[in-house]
């Protein structure tokens, strides 16, 4: 029983290894996500949720690797909340992170004109912009005085004047 016990906190790699593995994925994984655009984050579906599930699982043993001991998950996990944090601060102190880490702003149409190809670019269908439309009161693409993808994904538009 006190073998057993003992045999949780075992690590089979060097501690610092953990962390390395950690703050390596984590920023991998930052690149990614930031990398597959801001729609991807703003329209979390079931089909989203899987992916985060399949990411998870896909990243275990880079973080792991052969080591299955409670303190290891442990440091993984503290190593992984505190790169968290670490981001949070340094975007909330820093423009440029923020903007690497957040994104900024996109424009999608002003004065009644949409920029199709933002829309492409930006993996917004049509169907997701005329909801947005609606949302907003325009009924009609001239009816828009400004549409713009906001960092978290969601579409605001602000609609003409009378």
């Amino acid at each position: 029983m006190q073998h057993a016990f003992a045999e949780m906190f075992d690590l089979s790699m060097p501690w610092w290894a953990f962390v390395l593995r950690a703050v390596a994925v984590y920023f991998i994984l930052l690149a990614l996500i930031r990398l597959s655009g801001k729609r991807t984050m703003g329209q979390f579906t079931a089909f989203d949720m899987l992916l985060v599930v399949l990411l998870g699982n896909a990243v275990q043993n880079a973080l792991l690797g052969s080591d299955t001991s409670m303190a290891g998950g442990m440091l993984l996990a503290a190593t992984l909340i505190a790169m968290n944090w670490l981001v949070g601060l340094a975007s909330a102190r820093s423009a440029k992170v923020e903007t690497w880490v957040e994104g900024a702003p996109v424009l999608l149409a002003r004065d009644g004109q949409v920029y199709r190809d933002v829309l492409r670019r930006e993996l917004i269908s049509n169907e997701d912009f005329e909801k947005a439309m609606r949302g907003a009161g325009c009924l009609d693409v001239a009816d828009i005085r400004l549409a713009v993808l906001e960092n978290n994904g969601h579409i605001t538009l602000v609609a003409r004047e009378g």
